[in-house]
C-alpha cells in the first residue's frame, strides 16, 4: 500500500509560488485521510452489526423452533445418559387377576458421597444422623475425614428424604438415580410376591432382581425388555386382603401363634388367595434368621413350605378309595371298640360313638378306629399308589421359587402300622397347598388339578381322573352332612352350603420324640357350595386354644372351624357367589341321614 503524503511536494511549491500558506495543504489533506477512515470503519460495524442480527434471528428460529416442536409431542419423563455398559432396570408390572397393581417400579435416587468435596464433615455427618436414623453421626465423620473418595450412604431414599438431604446444601452429597421396586399394598400378599432386590449396581442405574416368590420365579420373563404387559397372577387382591385380616382376627381371638389358609378355585387349580401369618412388607423385606428354626420367621411360607400332619382331613381320601374300589358303601357298619391294638401302638377316638358305626358315621364323627379298618380293607400299597396319584407324595410344582422344600415327609418302609395312622393323617407331612389340590380333586368330578399362581386365559385340559363322578358326589354329600351334622357344625355359613372336613393333629415335639399333648395344628379343609363346588378353603391355625368356656378348647371344631366360616362369609360375595336356597341332595347317602 503507497501512503500519501500529508504535505506533497509539488503543491508545497505551487503554494508558495502563487503566496498562499503550505499548511492549509496538509490539513485539507489530513481531513479527507479522517473522513475516508470513519467512512470504512462505519461500513464495516454495519456489517458486524447486520452479522450479529443474522446470528440472533437464527438462534431465536431455533428455539421456537425446537418450543413448538416440544409443544406438540407427548410429554415424557428425561433420561440420564449413562456412558458405558447399559444396566437393565425396567421391571414389568405384576397384577392381580382383575389387573390391579401388586407391584410396581418407583422412580427413586440412591446417596452417595464424595469426601474429598465436603466443606463440612461435621454438620455433613450430623445432618445426615438426623435424616436417617439408622446412620452414626460419628461413624459417618470418621468416613468423611478418610482418604476414601467414594462412600454409598443410602442405596435408595424417599422424596422428602432427598429434599433434606438437598437442603444440608453439602456439595459432596450426591444423588444417583434410581428405580426400585414398590409394593403399593404393603404386607397384603407378601408370601406369593416374595420381594425384589438390586443386583449389578453402578452410580447412575441398578438392575433389579427377584429374590424369592414369583418375583423370582419369574425373574427372566420380568425383566425381558421385549415383555408386552404385566404378569397377571391368580390371585384377586380384594379377595387377598380379606383373607388375611380374617384370619389375623381369628388368630388373635384363638390364641394361636401362627395361621395359614389357601383359597383354590376347585375346577382350575388357580389360587385365588394364599395367606400366611405371621408376614412380612416386601418394602422392607427381613433378613432370613441366621439360626433357630427358620420356621418362625416371618418369611416361612406356612401354607407352601410347612409340611404338617394335618390329622383327620385325610379321612376324605380313605373313605373316597374305598369307595371307589367298591370295599365299602356308606350304610355298611363296621367295629369301632376302642382301643384298636396294632403291635405295641393303640388307637382310640377322641370322643367314642359306639361298638359299631356305618362308614357314614366314622366319617361325619371322625372315628379313627373306624377309619384305620377301612384302611386295613384297602392295604398300605393301594393306599400308597392312591395317595401318591392325588400328588401328595411330592412338592407341588406351584410357580414359586420355594416349592420344592415343600416336600411331604413320609415312611420309607409303608407297613401295617404306617398303613393305618396315615389314613386318618398322622404319620404323613403334607402342606396346605397339597391339600387344597387334592381336595379339589374330590369334589369336582373326580379329576387332578395343577395348582397354579397365574391366571388361566384359555381352554384348559382336564386332569387325569382319580375317582370316578358317581364317588366324587358322595363324597360331596359327606362332606356337607359333615357341616350339618358332624364335627364341623360351626362351619355353616346361610346361603353357601359348606362342606368340610376337620383335622386336629398335635404337634411333634422340636427335641426329642413324640408329641405335645396340649399344642396341636388344627385344619379345616372346606368346599363351597358343597352341591356344585367352586372353590376349596384350606384354613390352618397352629397352637390354638379357644377359652370362652370352662376349660380351654383346642381341636379344629372349637377354634379353625369358626374362623374359615367367616371368611367364606367374607369372600364369597367378593367372588360372585350369590346366596342362593341349597338344592336337594344328588344322592342319598344314608339313611340314617334323613
Amino acid at each position: 500500500m503507497i501512503r500519501t503524503p500529508l504535505r506533497p511536494l509539488a503543491r508545497v511549491i505551487e503554494a508558495r509560488q502563487k503566496g498562499e500558506n503550505p499548511d492549509a495543504i496538509e490539513r485539507e489533506n489530513l481531513r479527507l485521510r479522517h473522513e475516508a477512515q470513519r467512512d470504512r470503519m462505519r461500513v464495516r460495524a454495519e456489517s458486524r452489526l447486520l452479522l450479529v442480527a443474522i446470528c440472533f434471528l437464527m438462534g431465536f428460529g431455533a428455539v421456537g423452533t425446537k418450543m413448538a416442536a416440544l409443544a406438540t409431542s407427548e410429554a415424557e419423563e428425561p433420561r440420564v445418559a449413562v456412558s458405558g455398559s447399559s444396566i437393565l432396570n425396567t421391571r414389568a408390572d405384576i397384577v392381580d387377576r382383575q389387573g390391579r397393581v401388586l407391584a410396581t417400579n418407583f422412580a427413586t435416587n440412591a446417596l452417595y458421597a464424595h469426601p474429598h468435596e465436603i466443606v463440612d464433615p461435621r454438620a455433613a455427618a450430623d445432618g445426615l444422623a438426623a435424616i436417617f436414623p439408622d446412620l452414626d453421626a460419628e461413624a459417618l465423620h470418621r468416613r468423611f475425614t478418610s482418604d476414601s473418595r467414594f462412600i454409598w450412604l443410602r442405596r435408595y431414599i424417599s422424596p422428602e428424604q432427598e429434599q433434606l438431604v438437598h437442603d444440608l446444601g453439602e456439595p459432596g452429597l450426591l444423588f444417583g438415580p434410581r428405580e426400585m421396586r414398590l409394593y403399593p399394598n404393603g404386607a397384603v400378599a407378601a408370601h406369593v410376591l416374595g420381594g425384589a432386590g438390586f443386583g449389578q449396581e453402578a452410580v447412575n442405574a441398578a438392575e433389579i432382581v427377584g429374590v424369592a416368590g414369583v418375583e423370582a420365579r419369574f425373574d427372566d420373563i420380568l425383566r425381558d425388555p421385549a415383555r408386552d404387559g404385566p404378569l397377571e397372577l391368580s390371585l384377586d387382591l380384594t379377595v387377598q386382603a380379606a383373607v388375611e385380616e380374617v384370619l389375623a382376627g381369628g388368630m388373635a381371638l384363638m390364641n394361636a401363634s401362627a395361621a395359614s389358609a389357601v383359597l383354590m378355585h376347585a375346577e382350575t387349580g388357580e389360587i385365588v388367595a394364599m395367606a400366611s401369618l405371621p408376614d412380612f412388607d416386601p418394602n422392607a423385606r427381613p433378613r432370613p434368621l441366621t439360626e433357630g428354626d427358620q420356621g418362625d420367621s416371618p418369611l416361612f411360607n406356612r401354607a407352601l413350605q410347612g409340611v404338617y400332619e394335618l390329622g383327620s382331613v385325610f379321612k376324605t381320601f380313605t373313605v373316597a378309595q374305598a369307595l371307589e374300589e367298591g370295599l365299602v358303601d356308606l350304610d355298611d357298619v363296621l367295629d369301632t371298640r376302642g382301643p384298636m391294638r396294632i403291635s405295641r401302638f393303640s388307637i382310640t377316638d377322641f370322643r367314642s360313638r359306639g361298638p359299631e358305626q356305618s362308614v357314614f358315621e366314622i366319617f361325619t364323627h371322625s372315628s379313627n378306629i373306624g377309619t384305620a379298618r377301612i384302611a386295613q380293607l384297602i392295604g398300605g400299597e393301594r393306599q400308597r399308589a392312591f395317595l401318591d396319584r392325588l400328588g401328595l407324595l411330592e412338592p407341588t410344582r406351584l410357580e414359586m421359587v420355594e416349592a420344592p422344600s415343600g416336600r411331604p415327609l413320609f415312611p420309607d418302609r409303608w407297613g401295617e402300622v404306617s398303613t393305618l395312622t396315615i389314613s386318618y393323617g398322622h404319620g404323613i407331612s403334607t402342606s396346605p397347598v397339597h391339600l387344597a389340590a387334592a381336595y379339589a380333586a374330590m369334589v369336582n368330578g373326580g379329576t387332578l388339578v395343577t395348582p397354579t399362581l397365574l391366571r388361566r386365559t384359555g381352554p384348559m385340559e382336564p386332569g387325569a381322573r382319580v375317582i370316578s363322578p358317581e364317588t366324587s358326589a358322595l363324597m360331596r354329600g359327606l362332606l356337607r352332612a359333615t357341616v350339618t351334622e358332624g364335627t364341623a357344625s360351626f362351619g355353616e355359613v346361610e346361603g353357601y352350603a359348606v362342606g368340610g372336613k376337620t383335622g386336629s393333629a398335635e404337634m411333634p415335639r422340636t427335641r426329642g420324640g413324640g408329641y405335645y399333648e396340649d399344642r396341636n395344628i388344627n385344619t379345616f379343609a372346606a368346599v363351597f357350595p358343597a352341591h356344585d363346588p367352586e372353590y376349596v378353603l384350606v384354613t390352618t391355625l397352629y397352637e390354638p386354644t379357644e377359652t370362652s368356656g370352662p376349660e380351654p378348647r383346642r381341636t379344629a371344631g372349637w377354634t379353625t372351624v369358626p374362623v374359615a366360616a367367616e371368611v367364606i362369609r367374607r369372600v364369597a360375595p367378593l367372588l360372585g357367589l350369590r346366596p342362593e336356597i341349597e338344592p336337594a341332595p344328588e344322592v342319598q347317602l344314608s339313611s340314617s341321614s334323613n
